[in-house]
C-alpha cells in the first residue's frame, strides 16, 4: 500500500505543478478516504500535504483545520516524528489564527513549546521554538497582552542567540521594538530596544545584510515611527533615504528579473522547435545558460521564502516569491506586510517628511504612486465599489483594513499639501467636484435624469482631472439617454431630441481621446456610454463590439458585478435588436441572476422588461416584475418624501466661499510663526496635536464649509 500512496503523492505533485490544485487535493484525499487502511504515518503526511495545499492556494481554512486536528490525534499515539508534530502544531496554530480562535491557538502553541523543551536542544529544535514563540507573541498582541508578547519574543531571541543566527536575532529584536512602540508606556524601554536593534544589525555580516531586505525595511520603518512619535523629523530623514534607496534598487532588480524571465521563456520556446538548425540551437543554448545563471544570482541575492514549508498566517501565502519581504529563515514565515503595502508605506514616509520642506511636487508624485499601489492591491483582494463585507474572505478583510488605513493617510496628506501651499481652491475643488458627482448619482438612481445630468456636468466643470471629467461626461451622457427613454409623450419629443444631442456632445469628444485617459473604471464607463450612443444611432454591430470590450474590462479588471449586470442587460437588448433571441435570453438570464444577487431592483426590472417575450416563463416573469416595480415605487416614494430630496436634486451648484487675499493675511496675522506644519500622525502611533495647531485646522475647515446658495 505504500507504493500506492507514493504514486498518489507523485500524481498530486504533478497536478500542483500544473496549477490544478483541486485535482491534487482529490489525489491525496483518496488515501484518507480509502477503505483499505494505510500506515498512520502515511495518513499523517497526506493530511499535512492536503492542509498545506488548502492554506496555500485556497481560503478553505476549516477543511485544512479538520485534517490537521485528525493528524494531531494520530500523532499522539506515535512517540517519535518530532518534525511532523512541529509542522502539525504550526499549521494548526495558523488555522486557529485565521478563524480568530485565539484561546485554542495559544493552547496548541503551549503544547508545541512543551514538545521542543523536552527534545534535544539542536539547531532544528531551536528553530521550531523560535517559530512557536513568534506565533504566540502574535496571539498575545491580538488580546492586547503586550507584556506576555514581549516575554514570548524575548524567549525567541534567546533561542536565536544560542544557535548564533544574527538575522533571526534581528527578527525578534525588531518585533520587541514594535511591541514597545505599540504599548509606549516607558520611553526608556523603547530606547533600549532601539539600541538592541542597532547592535544586532551591526553584528550581521554586510554581505548578509543585503539578503535581508525584509529586515532592513522593518527595522528602518520602526526607527522612523519612533522619530515621528517624538517629533524628531531631522533624524528620521536619513532612515527614509535608506528605505527609498532600497526600494528603488529592489524595484530595478525585480524589473530585470521580469525581463530576463520573459527572454528566457521566449528562448525556451525557440529551442523546443524540432527544425531548429544545429548552429542556431548551439548559440541559443549558450544564451540560455547565461540567462539562467544571471537569474539564479539575482534570486539568490535575497531571502525569497521559496523554501518555506509554512503558509503565511496572514493570508498572503499565494503571492509570488518576489512579492514577499521575508524576515526570518525557515521554518519561520516572518513576513510583516506584503511588499506593495511596505512600498506604499515608504512613499507615505517620503510625503510626511517632504511636505514641511516644501517639496510639494515630489510629495504629489509619491501620493499618486502610493494611492495607485493601494488601489491595485485592493482590486487583487476583490475590494471594489459594489462589494459587501459578507462576500469577502477573513484574510482579505484584514489586509484590506491595512491598505484602507494607508489610503486614508495619503488622502489626508494630499489635502494637507494643498493647504500648506495655500492651495485652498484646489482642496475646495476636489471636495466640490465629488459632492456634485454624488448628487448626480443620487438623482439618477431615483429617476431624476435631467437633474442627474446637470450635476454630472457641473462636477466636470469644477475638476481639472481628465479622468474625473471623462467619468462625469460618461455618466451625464447616460442620464441624457435615459431622459429619452423615460419621456414618451409628444410634448417632450423635442426635449428628448435635445437630450440626445447633449449626450453626443458630451461623449463623442471624450471617447475620441480615451487612449489618453488612465484607469479601467474610466475606460469601462466610456465604452458603456458610447455603446448606448451607437445603439441609438442603429449601429448595432459596432455597439456590440464596444459593449463587449467594456464588459470584459468590468469583469476581468474591476470585479464590479453591478456594472457587469448592466452591461449584460444592454447586450441582451442588443441581441434582440439583431434578432438573436437565443443568445439574448441567455444573456438576460445571467444579468437577472447577478442583479438578484446584488439586490439591484432597477436592473432586475430592466432585464425582466426585455424578457417579457420569454415563452414558458412569461407569467412568472411578469408577476415578479410587477412585484419589484411595486417595491421600487415604494422606495422612491420614501426618497421623494425626505426633507433632503429637493435640496439634493435641485439644479443649483454647491458654492463654497473663496479665500480672498485679505482673509488669508488676516488668518496669518492671527497665528504665531512658530505653529508647526500639522504633520498628521500615522501608522497607529498617535500624539496629541498642539492646541494652537488644531485650532488653525478648525478655522480653515470652517472656511471651507462655505454657504449654499439656493
Amino acid at each position: 500500500m505504500e507504493a500506492v500512496a507514493e504514486g498518489l503523492w507523485g500524481l498530486a505533485d504533478y497536478h500542483e505543478n500544473k496549477g490544478e490544485i483541486g485535482k491534487a487535493v482529490k489525489c491525496l484525499e483518496a488515501i484518507c478516504q480509502s477503505h483499505v487502511s494505510f500506515l498512520p504515518i502515511v495518513e499523517i503526511k497526506t493530511r499535512l500535504r492536503i492542509s498545506t495545499l488548502l492554506l496555500k492556494h485556497t481560503h478553505n481554512v476549516n477543511h485544512a483545520k479538520s485534517h490537521l486536528e485528525r493528524s494531531q490525534l494520530l500523532l499522539k499515539a506515535i512517540p517519535s516524528c518530532f518534525e511532523l508534530k512541529c509542522r502539525t502544531f504550526s499549521l494548526l496554530s495558523q488555522c486557529y489564527h485565521l478563524v480568530g480562535a485565539i484561546p485554542p491557538q495559544k493552547l496548541i502553541l503551549y503544547k508545541a513549546l512543551d514538545l521542543t523543551s523536552s527534545a534535544s536542544q539542536d539547531v532544528a529544535v531551536k528553530l521550531w521554538s523560535c517559530n512557536f514563540n513568534s506565533q504566540l507573541a502574535n496571539a498575545f498582541i491580538i488580546e492586547g497582552d503586550y507584556q506576555s508578547s514581549i516575554s514570548a519574543l524575548q524567549s525567541g531571541y534567546v533561542c536565536a542567540t544560542e544557535i548564533s543566527y544574527p538575522d533571526l536575532q534581528m527578527f525578534f529584536a525588531t518585533a520587541i521594538l514594535h511591541v514597545h512602540l505599540m504599548q509606549w508606556d516607558d520611553e526608556n524601554s523603547v530606547l533600549r530596544s532601539i539600541s538592541q536593534c542597532d547592535r544586532v544589525w551591526e553584528s550581521i555580516d554586510p554581505n548578509r545584510r543585503g539578503q535581508c531586505l525584509g529586515l532592513l525595511f522593518y527595522n528602518e520603518l520602526l526607527h522612523i515611527f519612533y522619530r515621528l512619535r517624538i517629533c524628531d523629523y531631522k533624524n528620521a530623514a536619513h532612515h527614509v533615504d535608506n528605505l527609498d534607496a532600497a526600494m528603488k534598487a529592489d524595484m530595478q532588480k525585480m524589473q530585470e528579473i521580469q525581463q530576463l524571465s520573459s527572454e528566457l521563456d521566449a528562448l525556451n520556446q525557440s529551442l523546443s522547435r524540432p527544425d531548429l538548425p544545429s548552429r542556431e540551437r548551439s548559440a541559443l543554448a549558450g544564451r540560455q545558460i547565461k540567462l539562467q545563471q544571471r537569474l539564479r544570482s539575482l534570486e539568490d541575492s535575497s531571502l525569497t521564502g521559496k523554501e518555506f514549508l509554512e503558509p503565511s498566517y496572514f493570508g498572503n501565502a499565494r503571492q509570488a516569491w518576489g512579492d514577499k519581504l521575508v524576515l526570518a529563515p525557515s521554518p519561520m514565515d516572518g513576513e510583516w506586510l506584503p511588499k506593495s503595502a511596505v512600498y506604499a508605506l515608504v512613499d507615505l514616509m517620503v510625503v510626511i517628511l517632504g511636505r514641511p520642506k516644501g517639496l510639494f511636487k515630489e510629495c504629489m508624485q509619491r501620493i499618486q504612486s502610493g494611492m495607485q499601489t493601494i488601489q491595485d492591491a485592493l482590486l487583487k483582494l476583490g475590494i471594489t465599489d459594489g462589494v459587501r463585507e459578507v462576500d469577502l474572505q477573513h484574510s482579505a478583510i484584514w489586509m484590506a483594513g491595512v491598505y484602507l488605513m494607508l489610503l486614508m493617510q495619503f488622502l489626508e496628506n494630499k489635502v494637507a499639501v494643498e493647504l500648506t501651499r495655500s492651495g485652498f481652491v484646489e482642496a475646495q475643488e476636489a471636495c466640490e467636484s465629488m459632492i456634485e458627482m454624488l448628487r448626480g448619482q443620487y438623482a439618477h438612481s431615483v429617476g431624476c435624469y435631467s437633474e442627474a445630468a446637470f450635476h454630472y456636468v457641473e462636477a466636470a466643470k469644477i475638476t481639472e482631472s481628465k479622468s474625473m471629467q471623462a467619468m462625469c461626461h460618461a455618466y451625464a451622457a447616460v442620464s441624457y439617454f435615459c431622459i429619452g427613454d423615460a419621456e414618451s409623450s409628444s410634448q417632450v419629443q423635442i426635449s428628448s431630441a435635445y437630450s440626445f444631442m447633449q449626450a453626443i456632445d458630451l461623449i463623442g469628444p471624450v471617447y475620441q481621446m480615451k487612449d489618453t485617459i488612465n484607469g479601467v473604471r474610466e475606460e469601462a464607463s466610456l465604452h458603456f456610454a458610447y455603446g448606448l450612443l451607437l445603439m441609438r444611432q442603429q449601429d448595432f454591430q459596432e455597439a456590440r463590439n464596444r459593449l463587449a470590450k467594456g464588459l470584459q474590462i468590468a469583469h476581468n479588471h474591476m470585479g464590479n458585478l453591478q456594472l457587469v449586470s448592466q452591461y449584460l442587460t444592454i447586450l441582451g437588448n442588443l441581441a434582440l435588436a439583431l434578432h438573436d433571441t437565443v443568445q439574448a435570453r441567455e444573456i438576460l438570464r445571467s444579468s437577472l441572476t447577478l442583479a438578484k444577487k446584488l439586490y439591484d431592483i432597477p436592473t432586475q426590472i430592466w432585464a425582466l422588461s426585455v424578457l417579457t417575450g420569454d415563452r414558458g416563463n412569461e407569467m412568472e416573469n411578469d408577476e415578479y416584475r410587477r412585484k419589484k416595480l411595486d417595491e421600487l415605487q415604494k422606495r422612491l416614494a420614501d426618497a421623494y418624501s425626505s426633507i433632503h430630496h429637493i435640496e439634493l436634486i435641485s439644479k443649483v451648484k454647491l458654492e463654497v466661499q473663496q479665500f480672498h487675499e485679505l482673509d488669508i493675511k488676516r488668518a496669518m496675522a492671527n497665528q504665531s510663526m512658530s505653529v508647526n506644519l500639522d504633520i498628521p500622525e500615522s501608522i497607529g502611533l498617535s500624539t496629541p496635536l498642539p492646541v494652537q495647531s488644531s485650532s488653525r485646522l478648525v478655522d480653515l475647515d470652517g472656511g471651507r464649509r462655505g454657504k449654499r446658495k439656493i
